[in-house]
């Protein structure tokens, strides 16, 4: 069987993947673009002594698995595997430090970044606050927020490789002086509109918030106290702006550095721009995922399930292709080179999540949901460690592994050994502990969930961990034809009931729900639930179930009702510190200043060729854009990100 993919996919690839010559005309298929890829990526095999034969097999593998789309790498990966440019990674992180000549050779080092393709992610905490007074000049400074402004107008100028525009991540600590003007900064859409923003807040701040106590705000380079503010009216400055516009998000700084795996390296202090990675100053990390969904199968007896053994050769592969990216990736900084060999982070993850749900007839919103996501992620934890130990074995383990927590020996078996989930006993971590010890691994984290963006129209899946938007849309050609485009699990249902009609299908398109359709059997109305029809508990619960065996973190997107109120959204932030993730972004329905996208039409033009049409296509989901995974606006006659200012009209 030849490469399936959908209309939408085929255009996605044509827009921003395939490769074009000198006159811009595309020079290259899909499946061209797969063996591009995998041959490129298996080439890193003969920087280890493999026989041709085992190179040409090896490639042959890994064509397989991204044709089958059961597999696929993160976008730079795509795009840029056997060019010139050679940089293959999506995440990066960089410091900066407290002075001018710090401040502008990072924004240089970013610039850079942004054009290979790479996202950036940046604290700007160790920055002096607004007016603190400079002894050399009898100046004072200008402060954090203007700094981003500089690094916001230098990214809107740089096009990443004619393909991706740049994303970045802002940060803030929870205790820096300047922390009011950053909590409220996005409130203006027009500004940092090419950042998300995030409060680093520590467990002491949550603390204090709980307690009703005061919050001391510390000068970043005195260390001493400026001022005390009370913690739960700045927890009550952050939550105002979230539910007005979605931005910030929180991130739980103490617990991913409790949690961070090199602790001899260096300190985390920031992550990628969908926050899925937290990374040291100078950090890359190498995404991709597989598409659960293909791992579906029936038996004999009709019953669907998973198919875990395909699973586990998935995996594995999966690992030795984004360890041969790090093996074969052209680094834009000599800096990022040395982090990136030194910890060898890798960052498998899911796509396909709320497809796999449907098929296996189980609620995204249901107690066996959440234990079959800790099952899923288990066995990933697991047997991604088997991968990276299998080719420590045989290259060598992380340089920097004598300053990981792994060099102790204990650490699976202290960590997963209590709550034994995805069939991986007690004495199987404690196994992986001792073979660790002796061997190491080859990188220093393996897991993480990414939200997938294009990757996943690319697969025909559903994003990252995140449930369906809307089960049907309506799409409007040129010529005047409309056309609905139904999931395919929701139309395999209604046909299995026989209950596929127009009349239904336009009332779930309207609506973007079936939970209130009486028509429908009540349990299709429970299994094939939207982002809407699940309340923000369960939505962190999954968020949980995947973070405990993530050695990363994930991206996901906390769905609040329109009519949701701010102590809704405090009582949730509080929720996610209590269950152990790493970070939290809300978005309350209708509350970027116009109504997000919700009627779920799309006018293709099949002849254009600009990146409006490639956005018409990408957004499919009605809700978030591609590349920062902000919500869209309706502005002026069209769906637009007020962040990437990709837009959607007609």
């Amino acid at each position: 069987m030849g490469l399936q993919l959908t209309q939408n996919a085929r255009v996605v690839l044509e827009r921003r993947y395939l490769l074009r010559d000198t006159q811009g005309q595309i020079v290259e298929t899909p499946e061209a673009l797969f063996r591009r890829v995998a041959a490129f990526i298996a080439e890193g095999e003969r920087k280890f002594g493999a026989a041709p034969k085992d190179v040409e097999n090896l490639a042959d593998e890994f064509y397989e698995l991204m044709t089958t789309l059961a597999f696929l790498p993160n976008s730079p990966t795509l795009m840029n595997a056997g060019k010139a440019s050679g940089q293959l990674s999506a995440c990066f992180v960089l410091p900066v430090e407290d002075s001018l000549e710090g401040i502008f050779e990072t924004l240089k080092h970013a610039a850079l970044i942004h054009q290979s393709g790479g996202g950036t992610g940046f604290s700007f905490s160790r920055l002096r606050p607004h007016g603190d007074f400079l002894n050399h000049t009898s100046g004072v400074t200008s402060g954090p927020v203007s700094f981003m402004e500089v690094y916001n107008a230098a990214t809107e100028a740089i096009k990443q490789g004619g393909t991706r525009r740049g994303a970045n991540m802002g940060i803030l600590r929870i205790d820096h002086p300047d922390i009011e003007a950053f909590i409220a900064i996005k409130n203006d859409l027009s500004r940092l509109t090419n950042f998300n923003i995030s409060v680093a807040v520590t467990d002491a701040f949550m603390d204090a918030v709980k307690t009703d106590g005061n919050f001391d705000l510390i000068h970043p380079k005195t260390r001493k106290i400026v001022k005390q503010v009370s913690a739960r009216a700045l927890m009550s400055r952050i939550v105002a702006c979230a539910w007005q516009t979605g931005e910030p998000g929180l991130i739980f700084i103490d617990r991913i550095n409790a949690e961070n795996v090199t602790p001899g390296v260096g300190a985390m202090e920031a992550t990628n721009p969908c926050g899925e990675v937290p990374l040291l100053p100078y950090e890359a990390c190498n995404l991709g995922s597989i598409n659960l969904g293909r791992f579906v199968v029936t038996a004999s007896d009709g019953q669907a399930h998973l198919d875990w053994e395909g699973f586990r050769k998935a995996i594995m592969l999966g690992v030795h292709f984004l360890e041969n990216v790090i093996v074969q990736n052209t680094f834009p900084l000599k800096q990022i080179q040395e982090m990136v060999e030194g910890n060898r982070k890798i960052g498998l993850g899911l796509m396909g999540w709320a497809d796999t749900l449907m098929a296996l007839d189980i609620p995204y919103n249901s107690a066996e949901a959440i234990a079959l996501a800790e099952d899923v992620m288990a066995f990933m934890c697991y047997h991604s460690k088997l991968a990276s130990l299998a080719l420590a074995k045989d290259r060598g383990r992380f340089p920097f592994f004598h300053q990981s927590v792994y060099a102790k020996g204990t650490w699976f078996f202290e960590k997963f050994a209590h709550d034994p989930a995805g069939g991986i006993t007690a004495e199987q971590w404690r196994a992986l502990d001792q073979a660790v010890a002796e061997y190491g691994l080859r990188h220093a984290t393996t897991l993480c969930l990414a939200p997938t963006g294009t990757i996943s129209i690319i697969a025909g899946a559903s994003g990252g961990i995140e449930p369906l938007y809307s089960l049907v849309f309506k799409r409007h050609v040129l010529d005047g034809t409309e056309l609905l485009e139904v999931h395919p699990g929701f139309e395999a249902a209604l046909k299995a009931h026989g209950l596929y009609r127009d009349e239904i299908l336009e009332q779930a398109g309207q609506e973007g729900t079936i939970k209130n359709m009486s028509q429908l059997p009540q349990r299709l109305r429970q299994v094939y639930v939207t982002a809407h029809d699940i309340s923000p508990s369960w939505h962190v619960e999954m968020q949980a179930a995947f973070q405990r065996y993530s050695d990363n973190a994930v991206s996901k997107t906390i769905n609040f009702p329109e009519s949701a109120t701010m102590e809704q959204i405090s009582e949730t932030y509080q929720l996610a510190f209590e269950l152990g993730l790493k970070g939290i972004t809300v978005y309350r329905n209708n509350s970027r200043q116009f109504q997000p996208m919700s009627l779920k039409t799309l006018t293709v033009d099949p002849s254009a060729n600009d990146d409006s049409e490639i956005a018409k296509l990408e957004l499919v989901d009605g809700r978030h854009c591609p590349d920062c995974r902000k919500p869209l606006a309706f502005i002026e006659g069209c769906h637009q990100c007020p962040d990437c200012q990709y837009s959607v009209c007609g």
